[in-house]
């Protein structure tokens, strides 16, 4: 099995597990013609993309075509098809404003021809202006480096949970440390669990000091195991005989500079569910307490029939 990481404390040095490249090269996107970028398919890969890396990577083509001094406030993003982890994708920017303080851009992202992501993101000179936080990190939270690595915590738990972990760990080049039982492992037992729950997150390998490059990433750990908390009430999880699920539309707010390479506390909830849908929220915190970035997304979420 594959640890996410055998590092012991927080001094700034990285384990390197197997897997997938850094995230630095999983996002990276390359020019390929006028107002277009590429980025090529995940060799070994032919499940279903991961949608996180189609935000992340959108964001990087909408951000490299605006100039530097105006890091991205917002992200509105429309899932349209299933990404292919196997294919290459294109990224095509329409430069929909230049105004004096903002920069609006509009990415269409591309596999075999069709369309399989809509993002709007804005970007924004920063401004002096009023300041106040309402939600904060609990005084609870525990932690990073008091917590155990993912599959030291499911050590006791059966082939299937560790599993699941060690597939994680193969898919997503980050360390994780979670506070508490995730819903996955109660619904593995047919029990229910509250709609929320929290973990941390960071980059494997330290990152260059690139504004865009750590708002991307926090871009692509937003959507990592979100909908899995509009499923815990019902003592079910993704990858489950009777679910059929889908992102529908993602947004995220960045509320000023972040370091995607240190610690950040991602709280996730589920507010409702009905109708076929489900809408879930995150907030990312530093360890510090401050406040970096706000997270809305619906999904299909549905019985499978037969």
């Amino acid at each position: 099995m594959t640890e996410l990481d055998t590092a012991s404390g927080d001094t700034g040095s990285r384990a390197t597990a197997p897997g997938p490249t850094g995230v630095e090269t999983l996002l990276d996107v390359r020019p390929a013609g006028p107002h277009c970028y590429a980025a090529p398919g995940q060799e070994g890969l032919v499940e279903r993309g991961f949608g996180g890396i189609v935000v992340g990577r959108a964001l990087r083509a909408a951000g490299s075509s605006v100039g530097h001094g105006r890091p991205v406030h917002s992200i509105h993003g429309h899932f349209l098809r299933p990404a292919d982890a196997s294919a290459p994708t294109r990224f095509h920017v329409t430069p929909v404003r230049d105004g004096a303080t903002v920069s609006v851009r509009q990415v269409v992202a591309e596999q075999r021809g069709k369309e399989i992501f809509l993002l709007t993101a804005s970007f924004e000179v920063p401004q002096e202006g009023w300041a106040h936080q309402v939600p904060r990190l609990g005084s609870a939270a525990t932690d990073p480096v008091d917590l155990p690595t993912p599959l030291e915590q499911v050590a006791g738990a059966d082939a299937t949970v560790r599993g699941w972990w060690t597939r994680l760990a193969r898919l997503h080049p980050v360390d994780l440390r979670f506070e508490g039982e995730l819903p996955r492992s109660a619904a593995h037992r047919g029990e229910p669990a509250p709609p929320h729950h929290r973990f941390w997150v960071r980059t494997r390998e330290p990152l260059p000091a690139d504004p865009l490059l750590h708002h991307c990433v926090v871009a692509y750990a937003s959507d990592m195991m979100l909908l899995s908390t509009a499923l815990a009430p019902h003592a079910t999880m993704f990858g489950a005989p009777e679910v059929t699920a889908a992102s529908l539309d993602h947004a995220v707010w960045f509320h000023g500079a972040v370091r995607a390479d240190e610690w950040l506390c991602y709280e996730q909830e589920s507010s409702w569910a009905a109708d076929g849908r489900a809408l879930c929220h995150g907030r990312f915190f530093e360890r510090s307490g401050r406040l970096v970035a706000t997270v809305t997304q619906e999904a299909m979420v549905r019985r499978r029939a037969g």
